[in-house]
């Protein structure tokens, strides 16, 4: 069987199933595909998503994400227009939108809000500080803790994403990790404009623009910025950017 690979536009080879990069060894935890940018109009249409006043005074995408706990805590978000089955465990400061539906087994530790039409399936860990648009999915043996999810993001089986922000109608496939730590422990950086920056975080996944998808088993490893419409092939260990396509 020929062996494919997968070009990538810094001219480094990414091999699927195995992610071994080809042609290049040069890349570095965090370092990212130059050109990427770093504001929130590059990744997210954010018309009609709401929060707005999480969104007002970001500058680098990534600032989203220590703000998600002050955010939730300002707000204390309470009550429940959803519809719960059996005895799933729902902690304080957790709002269920009209529509959602949250199945027996479900564990919402809270502070969390999550929208209209929602599906929180049974065996879906949700830590502290989880925010969602309308009609995400949140499934099966998937953990969730301080990220984003906008409308229509999916995370349905074996996930886990922390730190992290999805754009409108994301799929990560089965078994999809948003690795969030440094082996090390150092500050997280990231390639913005050709330079690598600190973003002052250790605690950093993925920031996945609208629309992308990543396929499943696939590991991106911590700061990893991924740009609307792209893809990410199954089984890949990603270690940075990914422009479109």
């Amino acid at each position: 069987m020929e062996r494919r690979s997968w070009k990538l536009p810094s001219g480094r080879f990414v091999a699927p199933c195995t992610g071994r990069l080809e042609k290049s060894t040069s890349v570095r935890q965090g370092e990212g595909v130059k050109g990427l940018g770093s504001s929130l109009s590059d990744y997210f249409d954010l018309k009609g998503q709401g929060h707005e006043e999480l969104f007002a005074s970001i500058q680098d995408v990534w600032e989203i994400l220590p703000a998600i706990a002050g955010y939730l805590k300002k707000y204390r978000p309470k009550g429940s227009k959803g519809k719960i089955l059996g005895n799933p465990v729902i902690g304080e400061n957790v709002f269920l939108g009209e529509g959602t539906i949250v199945e027996p087994g479900a564990y919402i530790r809270g502070p969390a809000w999550i929208g209209k039409n929602c599906e929180i399936r049974h065996g879906a860990y949700l830590r502290e500080n989880v925010i969602t648009g309308d009609r995400c999915v949140l499934g099966n043996s998937s953990e969730f803790k301080n990220c984003l999810l906008l409308e229509g993001a999916h995370a349905p089986h074996f996930n886990y994403v922390g730190d992290s922000v999805l754009g409108r109608d994301v799929n990560l496939g089965a078994g999809v990790i948003l690795s969030n730590y440094r082996l090390d422990g150092q500050v997280i950086r990231v390639s913005r404009a050709g330079s690598l920056v600190e973003t002052g975080l250790r605690k950093f996944g993925a920031i996945i623009g609208d629309g992308a998808s990543v396929g499943c088993n696939a590991v991106l490893n911590p700061g990893s910025l991924v740009a609307p419409k792209a893809k990410i092939l199954p089984g890949t260990i990603w270690l940075g950017g990914r422009r479109k396509g």
